[in-house]
């Protein structure tokens, strides 16, 4: 704004600037602390956003460390129980072949001893030498007899020790089915947290659900009629899974083997005569693998995915109606073991 004139002559007699360069100073001054108050408080926000992350970041691997840890022990008790089913199964192939060879020793000595009854039976009416030979036939059947129960015993013996392994083993097969189903319930724990995950990114999608354990896509947001090429509307819903199953990578262990399941599902109604596919079987299948490349391509290693081809043969509904076909056109993600 201009001064009055007769202001502007004063200022020019007087040739005094000095107020408005301290104007000016004080101004500048005001503004540079500002601005370094804005900047302390950046700081400290940032300070703490950093603190916070990395205490989230502290507590993930000692969460990973304690859960490698456990996994550890479990493979070397689940390595000593398979040693020692190994070893029981071997020592009861073994008693089991001893038994085989008492009990036809058992069924030799009796008859054996069948015939000395016949033998004794027919020389009761000889004379003396005849007597003493029957002497001498009734020791031996008294030590056949003596054989014999030692025999039974030893058999008796070892049938009891062939039950006590029988239910060792079934003990052992037992454990190692709890140490399984461990496995399954760690699995089925980060399952649970990866489509917590999913359904926290994609929110109310249009198109997108969970069924029991699997994430459904319609194949209407993936690709277009009768075709396997992903849209580019695909490629930007299947974005964040990608990025989410490479988080998941992270957060699971590696010794866990697990893998990404990706099933293609189509509708019942036959593909024309000039589509690119004979059958909706080659059609869910080529789908599925199309998801498959683009998982890959956003750097899922290859060996945690797994493609799947249903064609129509697993409908979600089995009405014939368009909207029924809409839901049975899908695309299935399962987390599973290998």
């Amino acid at each position: 704004m201009a001064l009055p004139r007769h202001l502007q002559s004063a200022q020019s007699d007087s040739g005094d600037y000095w107020p408005g360069f301290v104007d000016a100073l004080a101004t500048l001054l005001l503004v540079i602390v500002f601005l370094l108050a804005v900047f302390t408080a950046g700081q400290f926000a940032l300070s703490k956003a950093l603190t916070g992350r990395d205490e989230q970041l502290a507590q993930l691997n000692s969460r990973l460390a304690t859960l490698a840890e456990e996994l550890n022990i479990a493979e070397s008790e689940n390595e000593q129980l398979s040693l020692r089913v190994s070893g029981l199964e071997t020592e009861n192939a073994a008693l089991t072949e001893a038994n085989d060879s008492l009990t036809e020793q058992v069924a030799t000595l009796r008859e054996g001893l069948a015939a000395a009854e016949d033998a004794l039976n027919a020389e009761t009416s000889l004379n003396a030498e005849a007597q003493a030979t029957v002497a001498l036939l009734n020791n031996q059947m008294a030590a056949l007899r003596a054989e014999l129960a030692r025999l039974n015993e030893a058999l008796n013996a070892s049938e009891a020790r062939e039950a006590e392994l029988e239910a060792e083993v079934v003990n052992l097969g037992r454990r190692l089915n709890a140490a399984l189903a461990s496995e399954v319930a760690r699995l089925a724990r980060y399952r649970s947290e990866f489509f917590g995950q999913l359904m926290e990114i994609l929110g109310n999608r249009s198109g997108v659900r969970v069924v029991g354990d699997r994430f459904v896509f319609e194949t209407d947001v993936l690709f277009a009629s009768g075709s396997a090429d992903l849209s580019p509307q695909g490629q930007q819903a299947l974005t964040p899974i990608a990025d989410a199953i490479l988080q998941l990578i992270d957060e699971i262990p590696s010794d866990l083997d697990w893998v990404l399941r990706v099933d293609g599902h189509t509708d019942r109604v036959p593909l024309g005569p000039n589509a690119p596919f004979e059958s909706n079987w080659e059609l869910s299948t080529a789908r599925s693998l199309s998801v498959i490349e683009y998982f890959e391509s956003r750097g899922v290693p290859p060996r945690r995915l797994l493609a799947a081809g249903f064609g129509e043969h697993y409908p979600l509904d089995e009405a014939r109606t368009a909207a029924a076909y809409a839901q049975n056109r899908r695309i299935e993600l399962k987390l599973t073991s290998r």
